[in-house]
């Protein structure tokens, strides 16, 4: 799930993957401001077929929460 998480923030953000760690937070680590993460949050609902409402995506701050919230809502 990771794996390909990052590869759509990497797309997204134009940034490196080795660079995309779980811990990364997306604001301090990879410069991405509130349109990009709007725009992510988007990419990653098309991509993986899932909504993700509103006030759950305003509550991811890294990496892993995005990972974390896939997980529980029966992404593999």
């Amino acid at each position: 799930m990771f794996e390909k998480i990052r590869s759509i923030i990497s797309e997204k953000l134009g940034i490196d993957e080795e660079e995309i760690t779980m811990e990364s937070a997306f604001i301090e680590d990879l410069n991405a401001d509130s349109l990009d993460i709007v725009e992510l949050i988007m990419a990653l609902e098309d991509e993986l077929e899932m909504e993700i409402p509103d006030e759950e995506a305003e509550t991811f701050v890294t990496v892993a929460d995005i990972v974390k919230f896939m997980k529980e809502h029966g992404e593999e």
